[in-house]
């Protein structure tokens, strides 16, 4: 089925991917802040990884509550009956807005990295030690680690 371009149902009237915006920061938690754009209802966290090229412990070392920045919109998303967005400030120039990632190399290379490995199996495999044993193979005492299989209640 064709979109013809538009957003995905559910995404209308959110800022296009990889777009640049200016943002007001309306609120600042540990983990990162929340960015309110103008002409959209929607507000989109800046995680503390997307904050600056350096390390980033707490986002209120960068952003104050009211603060301009820019921004750089790198994911989109519905879960449930909810919809997130993923702000970037690191991929653009927060003195003039120019696009620091114009082809959105490293955008998709953190998005690949935070992507979860999805087992469609529902199995996991736990590893459990077994104290006070013996080695069948070189006859040491101590622990030895097998290998269980249990199904995942999903």
């Amino acid at each position: 089925m064709e979109n013809n371009g538009r957003n995905p149902a559910g995404l209308e009237g959110l800022p296009p991917i990889y777009s640049i915006l200016k943002g007001e920061v309306v609120s600042v938690q540990t983990y990162g802040a929340f960015v309110r754009l103008p002409g959209y209802r929607k507000e989109g966290l800046v995680h503390v990884s997307e904050m600056s090229a350096s390390r980033v412990e707490k986002a209120s070392e960068i952003v104050d509550v009211g603060e301009q920045v820019w921004i750089k919109v790198i994911g989109r998303e519905i879960r449930g009956d909810k919809v997130k967005m993923s702000f970037s400030m690191k991929a653009v120039n927060q003195g003039t807005g120019r696009d620091l990632d114009p082809n959105n190399v490293n955008a998709e290379q953190d998005a690949r990295r935070r992507r979860q490995f999805r087992d469609q199996t529902g199995n996991k495999i736990t590893l459990e030690a077994v104290l006070n044993t013996t080695c069948s193979k070189c006859g040491c005492k101590g622990q030895e680690e097998e290998e269980t299989q249990e199904t995942q209640i999903s």
